[in-house]
């Protein structure tokens, strides 16, 4: 007999209130349906747990994923919250100024879905396959910076 584990949903690390708050922002300022843009807020919020994590190169949003991650940084006490007490530190988000990312994109978004599924959680594929990395955890594009809020230095925590 086999037993279905249940996968966990971004949804679920945050209050219902919230949730609905950053769904409603996203489907007024992005024009669109709120199916969409719940399932962009859950796998941002996925995304954003699992890049509290240690990985040896960096995870990066997809493009849609990353509207999430844009307009939950919007909030700023309730992301602060959301880092320290559930990631385990602040997500810096450095834009990428220069427009060079990750010589393969793909890589980046196969890595990130697999260390968000490694966490239990649900990967909604669909919102994965946007290949214009423009944000990633490490050493170009967005990135998550060091405690001492550098990102160019050596106390980088999304390097170790």
């Amino acid at each position: 007999m086999t037993i279905a584990v249940e996968e966990l949903t971004g949804q679920g690390l945050v209050s219902a209130d919230l949730f609905d708050r950053l769904v409603t922002r996203i489907a007024k300022e992005h024009d669109m349906k709120r199916e969409l843009a719940t399932r962009i807020v859950d796998q941002a919020l996925a995304f954003l747990r699992a890049s509290g994590e240690y990985h040896r190169a960096p995870l990066g949003p997809s493009e849609l994923v990353d509207i999430g991650w844009h307009t939950f940084i919007l909030y700023t006490r309730e992301y602060a919250d959301f880092c320290n007490n559930v990631v385990g530190k602040f997500i810096h988000h450095v834009p990428n100024d220069d427009g060079e990312g990750e010589a393969d994109p793909t890589q980046v978004i196969t890595r990130t879905k697999d260390a968000i599924r490694d966490l239990g959680f649900a990967v909604d594929d669909d919102l994965w396959l946007a290949f214009n990395l423009t944000c990633n955890s490490g050493d170009k594009g967005c990135r998550s910076s060091g405690a001492d809020g550098n990102e160019n230095t050596d106390t980088n925590t999304s390097d170790r």
